[in-house]
């Protein structure tokens, strides 16, 4: 289990989030669509998209989201949520967060995140009664859908776009690095064939040198 997203927001006003160096894909835009379609009534819900699994918690106006790379699993990105939440809500309170622009908390909180996010991706969440108990009833009843029941059909097609235009970024750079390889390869063997007709000429004539007496070929002269 990895989670590799996370952020805090108002809505579509994203107030502090962090990424994981080993995330990949176009889940930014994924995220950006899905914060129009949260409603701003308390609530959780898990959403699947390609192979990320998108988790969130709405309580007091605020969104609370992450994304992890497993499907079947939804205890610990819950409990990493909770987590967040009451380390959010402890550092800025409640009324703060509700006029504050956008990434005013992230140079602080984005840390915060990540240090969170790397401690229940290591096995790190305590597994006392009490918290078990509090994670079951995190998960208890959240609605799991696939994230194409909640977006229009707009929205879609800019996801597929993005989502070609990614491929074919990745088609691109794979050919630029396929002619950069065969480039190096090409020069490569020009190095390893001159340096292979240098070192012959050399040994030819050191051979030569020996029957004619030295490097004068003094031997070999016509006198």
């Amino acid at each position: 289990m990895a989670i590799v997203y996370g952020l805090v927001s108002r809505q579509k006003t994203v107030l502090a989030e962090y990424t994981a160096t080993s995330a990949t894909g176009n889940f930014p835009t994924v995220t950006r669509v899905l914060l129009a379609k949260i409603p701003t009534t308390d609530g959780k819900m898990t959403l699947v998209y390609d192979n990320y699994v998108f988790h969130y918690v709405v309580e007091g106006g605020i969104c609370y989201m992450c994304m992890s790379d497993e499907t079947d699993r939804h205890r610990v990105p819950y409990a990493f949520l909770r987590d967040v939440q009451e380390s959010f809500v402890q550092r800025y309170g409640i009324e703060a967060p509700l006029t504050a622009i956008a990434f005013s908390f992230n140079e602080e909180f984005s840390r915060i995140i990540q240090e969170r996010m790397d401690y229940y991706n290591s096995g790190g969440s305590a597994d006392n009664i009490d918290q078990v108990k509090s994670q079951i009833e995190d998960v208890k009843g959240v609605m799991v859908q696939n994230i194409e029941k909640v977006l229009e059909r707009g929205e879609k097609i800019e996801l597929l776009v993005d989502k070609t235009d990614r491929l074919n970024q990745q088609a691109f750079k794979f050919e630029a690095s396929s002619r950069n390889l065969r480039r190096q390869l090409y020069w490569r063997k020009m190095r390893c064939a001159a340096m292979v007709a240098v070192a012959a000429s050399l040994l030819i004539f050191f051979i030569v040198a020996s029957f004619c007496g030295g490097v004068d070929f003094h031997k070999c002269r016509l006198h």
